[in-house]
């Protein structure tokens, strides 16, 4: 089979990612062979490339978001057959731990994110992966490779911000930083199934008429130095229920300002820095929430799943690249010149 390798850590992808044939994997017993029909790009694929923050198992595939076609099973499976249509759950875990058995297998202290430290020669940028059953989804045949591919790792992220971690409830204010990001335009329509009013915050102007195409019901630009001003005269001085955050230290401070007393911020980011301070006395004045969260579990995708074929949440494809020119997709996200998801199609070189 074809995969997408680097055997060295750089900044230039061009340079260092290369088609390479490999042999395809032998699976073990409790494991299904995948045909993968489409997969998503994700931040992380450029920082295995980086080698920041961590050092990745070489020579390495990327690639922890991906949907295909079952091709065969091991003998212990039972759950699934070939033919069956899934996407994969990219969180590794050791499924016998307290955490994993409380249902937070993000917290199990074996996890790994498949595609980003699994390896050597282990991800999604390739035309065939192996997988334990347990981290399959099936997919209903209403939703296509691409939707899936493009809406299972941020679906899901945002999916356990929201819902596992704020606890959201209906009639709610909730604040998406960045809702024109994969996270962000996610949030925003998660938020809305649950009939929250959301506010969300974009860059530019074709980046917040597509907020406003997603649901939200104000949009703020989060560049302007009076960004903050506007959305308290948004919420007449009440103040934010619900913030989802992953802009990091530039807005990190002013984001815990406009919590309202009680309210919740989750983090899942810090793109533009992570060493950022605050004022404790709104913590405890304000009794505010500050929650961390990372990736999610198997029935939370699950459920983002079910509410895209419904769709209640519609995942945005920028481009589709066919597999021989998988680097650029990385240069994209490099630049940022993309709006939506960079999917790859690992059966079209």
């Amino acid at each position: 089979m074809k995969a997408a390798v680097f055997r060295e850590i750089g900044r230039e992808p061009s340079k260092l990612l290369k088609i390479e044939d490999i042999e395809t994997p032998k699976i073990k017993p409790n494991e299904v062979l995948v045909r993968i029909e489409s997969a998503a790009y994700n931040y992380d694929d450029l920082w295995a490339l980086y080698g920041y923050p961590i050092k990745v198992p070489m020579p390495h595939i990327s690639g922890s978001d991906a949907a295909g076609t079952v091709m065969e099973v091991g003998e212990d499976v039972t759950k699934f057959q070939t033919g069956d249509r899934v996407v994969i759950h990219p969180n590794l875990s050791c499924r016998v731990c307290n955490a994993c058995n409380s249902g937070r297998e993000y917290d199990c202290d074996d996890r790994l994110v498949w595609g980003y430290q699994t390896g050597p020669l282990w991800g999604g940028f390739s035309q065939y992966t192996h997988m334990p059953d347990t981290n399959l989804v099936k997919i209903p045949d209403n939703l296509s490779f691409k939707e899936a591919a493009a809406i299972a790792m941020v679906g899901m992220t945002s999916w356990h911000m929201l819902v596992g971690r704020a606890k959201i409830q209906p009639r709610q204010t909730v604040l998406v930083m960045g809702g024109a990001s994969g996270i962000g335009m996610a949030a925003i329509q998660i938020a809305k199934i649950f009939n929250c009013t959301v506010i969300a915050t974009a860059g530019s102007k074709e980046k917040i008429e597509k907020c406003y195409s997603l649901g939200a019901d104000f949009v703020v630009n989060h560049r302007l130095d009076d960004w903050d001003r506007k959305i308290r005269e948004i919420t007449k001085r009440a103040g934010i229920d619900v913030v989802i955050e992953h802009i990091g230290k530039t807005h990190f401070p002013i984001e815990i300002r406009l919590l309202r007393k009680g309210g919740t911020l989750v983090s899942t980011g810090a793109t533009t820095g992570y060493d950022s301070t605050i004022d404790l006395r709104y913590l405890f004045f304000k009794g505010i929430n500050i929650l961390g969260s990372t990736q999610g579990t198997k029935a939370e995708l699950e459920e983002v799943v079910y509410w895209t074929s419904k769709g209640k949440i519609k995942p945005l494809i920028d481009t589709i690249l066919p597999f021989g020119h998988v680097a650029k997709g990385l240069e994209m996200m490099k630049n940022g010149s993309h709006f939506g998801k960079i999917l790859l199609a690992p059966q079209k070189i």
